[in-house]
């Protein structure tokens, strides 16, 4: 393979570093499994709440441009966004105790 950037891979940075304020610190790495092509985002912790959008509006329009470059280039393309290190965002082990812990009312 030459040494050009996939188009997936590329159509990513170029639409997450629009809408950052660190642009700089946008990487995005890609893998192929048996499942596809995963493309990881990782942004400046600052910029998570620009990525995320209000109630993950922005994540999700993001996603759905993804896979739509994938399927014109005949890929299954999943995103996954990297969680910046320090973050207070719970996460799902810590929410299903809480939700364990409605039950008993």
């Amino acid at each position: 393979m030459n040494n050009q950037i996939p188009k997936d891979q590329e159509f990513l940075e170029y639409i997450v570093k629009a809408l950052v304020d660190y642009p700089e610190d946008v990487k995005v790495t890609r893998t192929i499994d048996e499942m596809g092509v995963l493309l990881t985002l990782k942004v400046n912790p600052k910029d998570m709440g620009r990525i995320i959008g209000r109630q993950g509006s922005t994540v999700r329009a993001i996603r759905s441009l993804t896979r739509l470059i994938g399927l014109r280039h005949n890929a299954r393309v999943n995103l996954k966004i990297e969680e910046p290190e320090g973050s207070t965002r719970k996460t799902d082990s810590s929410v299903d105790k809480e939700v364990e812990g409605l039950e008993n009312f």
